[in-house]
């Protein structure tokens, strides 16, 4: 039985998130810590950047799907953590960039937060898979 995406009838649609995902017993899932702006070599990429560091902050995601045979087509929710006062759009736009014109998004949600682990740190994403067969 396959991942089943779902936007009920009566709620709004928006092709970069689906309200709802439901897992068939069974499935492999990952589950992804928070991935932020740090590269492989432990420095903070784009200071004061939102785009630069939602974009490093998804190749580290892309690297820890990459590492299970999974991809971003295989996520089935993303959370978003933002510092308060960023800008959502630049962040927004890193994301469909990886995200492109595929169907069936996760489910996402976006908080902004007072802070993050790190004073640098403008994003983290932390998110679910459910594992190919």
């Amino acid at each position: 039985m396959p991942v089943e995406r779902i936007n009920p009838e009566g709620i709004h649609r928006n092709s970069a998130y689906s309200q709802m995902v439901i897992l068939p017993a069974g499935v492999r899932t990952a589950i992804i810590g928070g991935q932020n702006a740090v590269d492989k070599d432990g420095n903070v990429v784009g200071k004061g950047d939102i785009a630069r560091q939602t974009e490093q902050a998804l190749r580290n995601l892309v690297t820890c799907l990459a590492a299970v045979d999974a991809g971003v087509e295989d996520l089935v929710q993303v959370r978003i953590y933002i510092l308060a006062g960023q800008d959502l759009k630049p962040a927004f736009g890193a994301w469909m960039e990886v995200w492109g014109q595929r169907l069936n998004p996760p489910a996402v949600t976006g908080v902004f937060v007072a802070g993050l682990a790190h004073p640098d740190y403008l994003i983290e994403i932390e998110a679910t898979a459910a594992l190919p067969g």
